[in-house]
């Protein structure tokens, strides 16, 4: 115990961290300083259709709660105003440590390209209750496996949503920044067939850690980057049935000192065991180099298999740090320079195959 309060300590002082609060234990693992945005203005809301002969009208995201017998979880949800002329695609999105469903919105500006696009946005929350700095718990066991912890309270999220708004359930994405990224990989490993993509800003792999002093080292870099994918409590190894591997899209900072480029690295090198596994051979791997509008230069390597499908993008941000790339500065952890990872994301989970289950 001494040595994991020395540790937190440290972490404190070097700004990665936040002090638990009562009744956290150690759970709070976040990223770096973040700036308040207020409940309710999520910074892209005043973009939607007007209604016909109408003026145009600031929208808000609609709050609602879930609960099930893991806990209760508040989340918003942004539903476009043109009228759907079939079922809609969802992306759910994972805020990182100390945001909000207001600050991720605003930060990414999900809700323009949903209003663009006409998708569904839901933003689970996570309260200071649930860890003190509002971290997903990514690094605990009990919140890395199916029909468990917080990976059954978002799944809950995702089929109350859907069943109430009619949401196609082929196209039912999930992405996340950092702490959310990582719960994004455990949610696209423990629910394969909910999710037919993950989207993983500067987040870890699963399994990379299982308590504060392993995640700390994952963040690193260092010791616990897993091997091939494992389920706790799987005495077998096996991932859980339910269909193909998930496509996933990873963006990653090579400056991010918070959360190592290693851990976006490890995620792709897990999805190519898993797509591998599963098609019976490997992936063919192209790469090219760009330069954003911003200015940050970026490497993308696109893998896919003997179909031609896109199956993973790996993203790397030269010279980008622990921010969402091409991100508004209305939200934290953002950075404006980068290549837009919410309108790549949303290109690569719309272009996806969608005729059977993920």
């Amino acid at each position: 115990m001494h040595d994991v309060t020395e540790t937190i300590r440290r972490a404190l002082a070097a700004g990665h961290l936040a002090a638990p609060g009562p009744g956290s234990g150690h759970d709070a693992v976040v990223d770096v300083d973040v700036r308040f945005v207020p409940a309710g203005d999520d910074g892209n809301a005043a973009t939607p259709c007007p209604p016909p002969g109408g003026t145009q009208r600031p929208r808000r995201l609609e709050s609602r709660t879930f609960s099930n017998a893991f806990g209760t979880r508040a989340y918003k949800v942004h539903v476009p105003a043109a009228p759907a002329e079939a079922p809609r695609a969802m992306v759910v999105m994972l805020h990182g440590c100390t945001q909000s469903a207001d600050d991720f919105a605003a930060g990414t500006q999900m809700n323009r390209l949903a209003d663009a696009h006409g998708f569904l946005v839901v933003y689970p929350e996570q309260p200071a209750h649930a860890n003190a700095s509002k971290c997903w718990n990514w690094f605990r066991p009990q919140d890395q496996a199916r029909d468990a912890g917080e990976p059954a309270l978002v799944a809950g999220i995702v089929r109350e949503v859907a069943q109430q708004h009619g949401v196609d359930p082929r196209r039912i994405f999930v992405a996340g920044l950092s702490a959310g990224a990582a719960m994004a990989v455990v949610l696209g490993e423990t629910y394969p067939e909910l999710f037919a993509g993950v989207g993983a800003h500067s987040g870890l792999p699963f399994g990379s850690a299982h308590d504060i002093p392993s995640a700390l080292a994952a963040m690193k870099g260092g010791r616990g980057q897993p091997g091939p994918a494992r389920v706790p409590g799987d005495a077998a190894g096996a991932r859980r049935t339910g269909g193909q591997a998930v496509p996933v899209i990873v963006f990653h900072g090579d400056r991010d000192h918070t959360v190592q480029q290693t851990n976006g690295q490890a995620i792709v090198r897990q999805a190519q065991e898993a797509h591998a596994r599963d098609a019976g051979g490997g992936l063919h791997v192209t790469t090219q180099a760009g330069l954003a509008p911003g200015g940050r230069r970026f490497s993308r390597a696109v893998h896919t298999d003997a179909l031609g499908r896109v199956r993973i993008e790996h993203w790397t941000l030269h010279g980008g740090g622990h921010a969402w790339s091409g991100g508004h500065a209305s939200g934290s952890y953002t950075d404006g320079t980068g290549p837009d990872a919410s309108a790549e994301m949303v290109r690569f989970f719309l272009a996806l195959p969608h005729d059977g289950a993920a």
